[in-house]
């Protein structure tokens, strides 16, 4: 398209795909299923390469839920 398109090729040229600094993402957990979370990454002034990646559930949501029943696994002890 860029060869035929002067207008999409300037779009295209313009879109950096390396800034997607916030959306949602879809996981499959084997436990709870699936998982709706929204992401936001957030760089640093002084390192901008160093990222914290921050991962949420919307509240009242499934996911949130299914977020909920997996704390729950990692806060009970083992017994083997």
């Amino acid at each position: 398209m860029s060869i035929r398109d002067p207008d999409f090729r300037r779009w295209w040229a313009d879109y950096d795909v390396h800034r997607h600094s916030y959306g949602a993402h879809r996981f499959h957990h084997p436990v709870v299923g699936e998982l709706t979370l929204n992401y936001e990454a957030l760089a640093h002034n002084a390192d901008p390469e160093q990222l914290l990646g921050l991962h949420t559930a919307e509240p009242g949501s499934r996911s949130e839920q299914a977020l909920h029943l997996l704390a729950s696994y990692a806060a009970t002890p083992s017994t083997v």
